[in-house]
C-alpha cells in the first residue's frame, strides 16, 4: 500500500492509503470513484505526496516521501491504469472490481470508474 496524501481549499491535508501500480511511461498510478474525496481534491490541488504504508494508511516513522503531481483520467483514458493494477493485484483487484459493480446496480457509489495518474517529481 501507499499513502496518498492530497489538499483540501481549506489548506489541511488527507491521507489515505490506495493500492499502486508502475505504469510504462514511468508514472505511477490506482484506480478510484470518479465521487471519490481524492478526485475532487486533485482535481484542486494536483500536488501530491506518497509514503509507503501499512493497509490502514499508517506510514511508519522515517518512511521515504515522493512528491508528484497527479491527474485525473476516465473511461478509456483510464484503461491503462486499471490494467496495471490488474496486472500488479491479481485477483485482489477482481474481487474490489466486482463489489465496484454490484454497488452500481444499487446506485450506491462508483469504485474504480476513474483512474489518478501520478508524475513523479524527482
Amino acid at each position: 500500500y501507499v499513502s496518498i496524501t492530497t489538499s483540501r481549499r481549506d489548506g489541511r491535508t488527507v491521507s489515505s492509503p490506495v493500492w499502486i501500480a508502475p505504469l510504462a511511461d514511468g508514472r505511477v498510478g490506482f484506480t478510484t470513484g470518479s465521487a471519490s474525496g481524492k478526485v475532487k481534491r486533485i482535481a484542486n490541488f494536483p500536488d501530491v505526496v506518497l509514503q509507503p504504508c501499512d493497509r490502514r494508511g499508517i506510514v511508519a516513522a522515517g518512511a521515504p516521501s515522493v512528491r508528484g503531481s497527479a491527474r485525473v483520467l476516465r473511461g478509456a483514458d483510464a484503461a491503462p491504469v486499471r490494467a496495471a493494477v490488474a496486472a500488479k493485484y491479481g485477483w485482489q483487484f477482481r474481487m474490489v472490481e466486482l463489489l465496484g459493480a454490484v454497488q452500481r446496480i444499487f446506485r450506491r457509489g462508483s469504485v474504480g470508474d476513474s483512474a489518478i495518474v501520478i508524475e513523479l517529481v524527482h
